[in-house]
C-alpha cells in the first residue's frame, strides 16, 4: 500500500465536525492558520524558521563541483512521465529501442523504455486496485484452517500464522467496515455542499474551486453559507494545493480501497497479470505501461526527488542530476512480495543506485524473495531508502513490511537501508508528525512529510501528508551525495545521512497518535534527527569513498 497519508486520518476526525457545520445554523468560519511555505521541506530552520533540509545551504558548500548522474529507482503506483517537471529526467534504457515489440537488451523486459509496470496485463490493462494482504492471505487459508485447532493442525507453523492472519483480517475488517460508513456519510455531505458552492461561484457541473474561490463567496443564504464553512474547513486541512476535485478523488479512491477488503475481488490479478504471485519464478511479467489513473503518488514520489530545479514550474527537486527509473508495483491496496522483489531486482540490474520504496503493509508471506532482493541489493551497493508507515505505531513492537529484519536471522539491521519517519515544518511539540510510524530500533531517521507539496499527475501541485513524502526526500539527498562523491558506499551513504542528522536531545513532542503523551524527539529514532542536506555534504567531503569500482 502507499504510504501517502491523503489527510485520511484529517478527514476522520473533521467528520463529525462537517456533519455539524451543515447541520448547524451559519457562523463565520475559522480563520486560516498561518501555512509554511510550498517548499518548506527544502528550507533551514536557522534561516528561514522552517524545520527542512537544509538544501540551499548544501548547493552552497558544494557550488563549483562537478556532479555525476545517479540513476534513482521509484517503486511505487507509476508515474506521469508527460509531467513537466519530470519527463527530460526520465531514466532512459539506452540498449532498448522503443515500441518496436522485442527485447532489445535481452533483460527479459520487452519495451522497458522508462522503467517497468509488474502490475500490468495485455490490453493496456492494469491490477492497480487490489486488497490488503491479510484479507488475501486470509481467504487463501480459510478453506484450512478456519475449523482447525492448535490441536488438529497438521502444520503448527502454519497454523500460527494463519492465527496472525486472521487476527489482522478480523482488525482490518472491522476497521475498514466502521470507516467506510462514516465517510460515505462524509462523501455525501461534501458532494451536496460542493454543488452549493459551485452555483454560488457560477461553476459547471464539473468545475473545480479552492480556498482562494470560496473567499468570493458574498451570501447571506444560510444554506450556501454553511456550505462555504464546509470545504473552508476541508480545504484548510488540506494545504495550499487542495481543490474539492483534489479532495474528493483521494477520498472516491480510498472508499474504493476499503470496499476492495469487504468486498475483495480475489480473480483481478489472475485475471490481468495472469501469474501466480505465490510461485516463485525468474520469468518476467507485467508491462511498459507506467501512467494509469492511479499515478500521483509515485509522480508526486519522483517530483521530490529531481524534479528539474529553477525552471518555474512545479517545485525544485532535491537532487538536481538524477534519472528516474519508474518501476510500478504498487497499487491502490497492499503490493504482492513478488512484484517487490522483482522490482528491486529490475532496478539494481539496469543500473539503479538509489532506490525510493514508498509503501508497507502488515503482513508478509513470501518474505523471503523479499529479504533476498535487499541482500541482492547490497551485494551491488544500492542503498534502499523506505518509508516508515502512517500507522502512528512502534515498529520495534509491532512492525511493517517490508524490513531489514532478515526472516533467516542473518541481520536486523542492513547496512544500505534507511527508514524514514515523517516530520513538521516546526520545531515545537508537532515537529513529529501525527500519524507517523517510530522505533528506536527500527527507524533510522525522520525527514518533511508532514503537509508536503510535490508535482502531480496531469497537474503542477499536490499537497500531502505522509512518511511517502518523507522518504523520497531522504533518497534525493542520497542521491545528491552520490551525484558529488560517488565513491560513497551504500553503507556509507547512510552513515552520513544518519550522523549528519543531529540528536534533538530535549525536543519534547506529542507522540504519534497521542494528543496528549510527550517524548523526547530522540527516542522515536535510530539518529534522533531530522535529515539536513548541508550538514550530510559537509561530512561526506571529510570521509574517504568505499565504493567498489
Amino acid at each position: 500500500m502507499t504510504i501517502y497519508n491523503k489527510h485520511l486520518l484529517g478527514y476522520a476526525l473533521c467528520g463529525a465536525l462537517l456533519l455539524g457545520s451543515w447541520q448547524a445554523s451559519a457562523q463565520t468560519a475559522a480563520p486560516k492558520p498561518v501555512e509554511a511555505p510550498k517548499n518548506w521541506h527544502l528550507l533551514d530552520l536557522k534561516t528561514d524558521g522552517f524545520y527542512g533540509v537544509s538544501l540551499n545551504k548544501a548547493y552552497l558548500a558544494l557550488k563549483g563541483k562537478k556532479s555525476k548522474t545517479v540513476v534513482v529507482a521509484t517503486i511505487d503506483s507509476g508515474i506521469d512521465t508527460l509531467q513537466t517537471d519530470l519527463r527530460s529526467i526520465l531514466w532512459t534504457n539506452p540498449k532498448e529501442i522503443p515500441g518496436n515489440g522485442k527485447d532489445d537488451d535481452g533483460n527479459g523486459y520487452v519495451d522497458d523504455v522508462h522503467g517497468w509496470n509488474f502490475l500490468g496485463g495485455p490490453g493496456g490493462k492494469c491490477d492497480f486496485t487490489e486488497t490488503t494482504e491479510e484479507v488475501r492471505e486470509y481467504n487463501r487459508l480459510k478453506g484450512k484452517y478456519l475449523s482447525a485447532t492448535e490441536a488438529t493442525a497438521g502444520d503448527k507453523k502454519e497454523f500460527a500464522y494463519w492465527q496472525t492472519v486472521k487476527a489482522t483480517y478480523d482488525s482490518t475488517i472491522a476497521k475498514s467496515t466502521s470507516e467506510s460508513a462514516q465517510l460515505s456519510q462524509m462523501m455525501n455531505v461534501l458532494m451536496i455542499t460542493s454543488g452549493y458552492v459551485k452555483k454560488a461561484l457560477k461553476l459547471p457541473a464539473n468545475g473545480s474551486f479552492n480556498t482562494a474561490s470560496l473567499s468570493k463567496i458574498q451570501t447571506t443564504n444560510d444554506t450556501v453559507a454553511q456550505s462555504k464553512n464546509v470545504w473552508t474547513s476541508v480545504l484548510q486541512e488540506e494545504g495550499p494545493t487542495a481543490s474539492n476535485e483534489k479532495v474528493l478523488k483521494d477520498l472516491s479512491e480510498y472508499l474504493t480501497k476499503l470496499n476492495n477488503d469487504i468486498n475483495p475481488d480475489l480473480e483481478v490479478r489472475m485475471r490481468i497479470v495472469g501469474d501466480d504471485p505465490n510461485v516463485w519464478d525468474d520469468k518476467p511479467h507485467g508491462s511498459n505501461l507506467l501512467k494509469f489513473d492511479d499515478a500521483s503518488h509515485g509522480t508526486g514520489v519522483a517530483g521530490l526527488i529531481g524534479a528539474i530545479r529553477g525552471n518555474k514550474y512545479g517545485i525544485d527537486g532535491v537532487a538536481n542530476n538524477v534519472r528516474i527509473m519508474a518501476i510500478k508495483a504498487v497499487p491502490n491496496g497492499d503490493e504482492y512480495d513478488e512484484d517487490i522483489a522483482k522490482a528491486i531486482r529490475y532496478a539494481v540490474d539496469n543500473g539503479a543506485k538509489v532506490v525510493n520504496m514508498s509503501f508497507g503493509k502488515k503482513l508478509s508471506p513470501h518474505k523471503k524473495w523479499v529479504d533476498d532482493a535487499f541482500k541482492y541489493a547490497a551485494e551491488h551497493d544500492v542503498l534502499l531508502v523506505q518509508a516508515a508507515g502512517n500507522d502512528h505505531q512502534d515498529v520495534d513492537v509491532k512492525p511493517e513490511f517490508p524490513n531489514d529484519i532478515f526472516e533467516d536471522g542473518s541481520g536486523t539491521d542492513a547496512d544500505n537501508v534507511i527508514s524514514v519517519g515523517a516530520s513538521a515544518a516546526k520545531q515545537d511539540a508537532t515537529l513529529a508528525g501525527s500519524f507517523s510510524n517510530y522505533g528506536k530500533k527500527n527507524v533510522d531517521v525522520f525527514a518533511p512529510g508532514v503537509k508536503v507539496t510535490s508535482v502531480d499527475k496531469d497537474a503542477e501541485f499536490n499537497t500531502a501528508d505522509g512518511t511517502s513524502f518523507a522518504s523520497p526526500i531522504t533518497a534525493g539527498v542520497a542521491a545528491l551525495l552520490l551525484q558529488y562523491y560517488p565513491d560513497l558506499s551504500a553503507k556509507q551513504l547512510k552513515q552520513v545521512i544518519l550522523q549528519s542528522a543531529k540528536p534533538l536531545t530535549g525536543t519534547m513532542v506529542l507522540k504519534p497518535g497521542s494528543q496528549t503523551e510527550k517524548v523526547d524527539f530522540t527516542t522515536l529514532s535510530k539518529s534522533g534527527g531530522v535529515v539536513n542536506a548541508y550538514e550530510a555534504v559537509i561530512l561526506a567531503g571529510k570521509i574517504k569513498g568505499e565504493r567498489k569500482k
